[in-house]
């Protein structure tokens, strides 16, 4: 069954479509690519996807173990390199509401967001430079 179905728009442009929800997204070049940076870049989308994936992860684990990442919030950095162009490092800072998580729980926090399905679906050569900040009640 298809998943997604997506089309050129033109002048760098593109859109997808969420089969089963209608929901759609679309895409830009960024502007040091010829683009006009007006959307997400396919490249910002990689980065993101990085992310939203670990934080849909953490919080899965975190109701299956009876604690909550609410208001969780993340900052993604995505680094280009050249020859060939590619994303060459995403680095994720993730920062937590004061909830006095135990150690425990920062442990599966930090194995369940490493483990995610698009973490686990990258080149082992992107750069994935991932911190965690706990805050204190």
């Amino acid at each position: 069954m298809i998943t997604i179905k997506a089309r050129y728009k033109g002048e760098l442009e593109c859109e997808a479509i969420h089969i089963k929800s209608g929901h759609k997204i679309e895409t830009d070049a960024p502007v040091d690519n010829n683009g006009k940076g007006s959307r997400f870049s396919p490249t910002d989308m990689l980065s993101a996807s990085l992310g939203m994936c670990m934080m849909t992860i953490m919080g899965i684990a975190a109701e299956n173990h009876g604690f909550s990442i609410d208001n969780t919030e993340m900052e993604i950095t995505k680094i280009m390199a050249s020859d060939p162009r590619r994303v060459s490092e995403v680095i994720i800072d993730i920062h937590f509401p004061p909830n006095n998580y135990s150690d425990k729980e920062k442990k599966i926090i930090k194995r369940s967001a490493q483990t995610c399905p698009v973490n686990m679906s990258l080149s082992p050569e992107l750069k994935r430079s991932i911190t965690f900040h706990f805050k204190e009640a």
